[in-house]
């Protein structure tokens, strides 16, 4: 597309939204809604956004360096268990924006960067009144995306809890949806479940860019090979055609690249989370092709001698994590107590630290994701809309009448649960 510096001059000017512009009045980043990845993944076609989870300073530093070198937009995320108000992680919903745009400032990032604020989790119904008081907090902080993640509750209550938030999130930023919890063995999502948030949503003019589905896999580390459901995750985005959403695709560890592949290929997918690969990266442990870190018999991550961290270092971590009875994916939670005292090693090493990630990141972006050169897609998309928001990406078919708070409880009754 051959997009100039002057063209990201004057995306940089009608781009990025009133909380970036006020909080960072001279910076470079050019920081956007999530809407604008969303489209220029669904231009370029089969393409797939990847969401990384920046649990710690390397891991943030690593993405962006790959996203550049792969001229690919990007989203760098935090979700609310990793930096909310009870964090294991020392990046968090607040100061992530600020990180990132520091970087991008510092390394010279040239390509549309999200900040989305990933599973804002509503697990019980008192959850929702203290969350119309935090989410704005999160704008005021810098975010441009965000996932209201209500899927823990019965569909009727999680679509509820869904309309009493949106009027929180600002029209011009990204939103993102879930149904189905993330369970991985059980509970899939359905088509008809599906259709029920949706379109209660676009009843209320409340329309989402993503949706997430429980479609067959889990977070964190994953054993099992079966992994994401391929056919159920293309099904599903075929029947919500109508709404024009597009598909999220959380927990992608355990699943190989073919099966990522087929996800851009097969289904409407354009938004992919990677979040514990790329801590284990930036630790130096072994892993396979797709980042899902390798354990011995004994069940101890594998270090890799002269990667990541310091071995002096690795072996303190894992003797806090022993003395805390952190096992497997709960290796998370050192994330915290250590982020200082990594960011105190070397430069040498928190360069190779960063560089690890960004060898992975570029590989994902390129050859599974199909990624490459989405940033001067979405920059020219800011340009033909001449404005920091695009605009809504479905409008109301929904009758609103058929959806009040008794219609919706009633519906509920009547979904399909079982997929299989």
């Amino acid at each position: 597309m051959g997009i100039t510096s002057k063209d990201f001059e004057k995306a940089l000017e009608i781009g990025r939204p009133p909380n970036i512009t006020r909080l960072f009045p001279n910076s470079k980043a050019l920081l956007v809604s999530g809407k604008y990845i969303n489209k220029a993944m669904k231009v370029k076609g089969k393409a797939i956004c990847m969401a990384a989870n920046g649990r710690n300073q390397f891991v943030i530093r690593g993405v962006l360096k790959a996203a550049q070198r792969a001229n690919s937009a990007i989203i760098i995320e935090i979700a609310r268990s990793e930096g909310g108000a009870n964090a294991y992680c020392a990046v968090n919903f607040w100061n992530i924006a600020r990180q990132v745009d520091a970087m991008c400032n510092e390394l010279g990032i040239m390509v549309p960067v999200v900040i989305h604020a990933d599973h804002y989790g509503i697990k019980k119904e008192e959850d929702i009144e203290p969350a119309k008081i935090e989410i704005p907090s999160l704008f005021e902080a810098g975010m441009t995306s965000i996932a209201i993640d209500a899927s823990h509750l019965p569909d009727d209550k999680n679509l509820l809890a869904s309309l009493a938030l949106s009027p929180y999130v600002p029209v011009w930023a990204g939103l993102e949806t879930e149904v189905g919890e993330i369970k991985g063995k059980e509970g899939l999502s359905t088509k008809d479940e599906a259709l029920f948030l949706i379109q209660g949503l676009n009843a209320h003019d409340v329309f989402p860019i993503w949706i997430a589905l429980n479609n067959g896999t889990t977070h964190g580390l994953e054993v099992s090979d079966k992994g994401i459901q391929v056919g159920l995750t293309a099904e599903i985005h075929e029947a919500l055609l109508r709404y024009n959403i597009s598909g999220a695709q959380h927990g992608t560890s355990g699943n190989n690249s073919d099966r990522l592949r087929n996800i851009a290929a097969k289904t409407k997918t354009t938004k992919a989370n990677v979040a514990t690969a790329l801590q284990m990266i930036s630790w130096g442990l072994k892993v396979n092709d797709y980042g899902n870190a390798i354990q011995a018999e004994d069940g101890r991550f594998i270090k890799v001698e002269g990667e990541g961290v310091t071995e002096e270092m690795w072996s303190e971590m894992t003797a806090y994590a022993e003395n805390n009875g952190l096992k497997g994916g709960n290796y998370k939670k050192l994330n915290r107590p250590f982020e200082n005292k990594l960011l105190g090693l070397p430069r040498e090493i928190r360069e190779r630290m960063a560089g690890r990630v960004e060898d992975f990141t570029y590989k994902m972006l390129v050859n599974v994701f199909n990624a490459q050169d989405s940033a001067d897609i979405a920059i020219g998309e800011i340009l033909s809309a001449g404005s920091y928001d695009p605009g809504p990406n479905a409008q109301r078919v929904e009758d609103q009448d058929n959806w009040t708070p008794e219609k919706i409880a009633d519906r509920a009754k009547t979904i399909n649960l079982n997929y299989l």
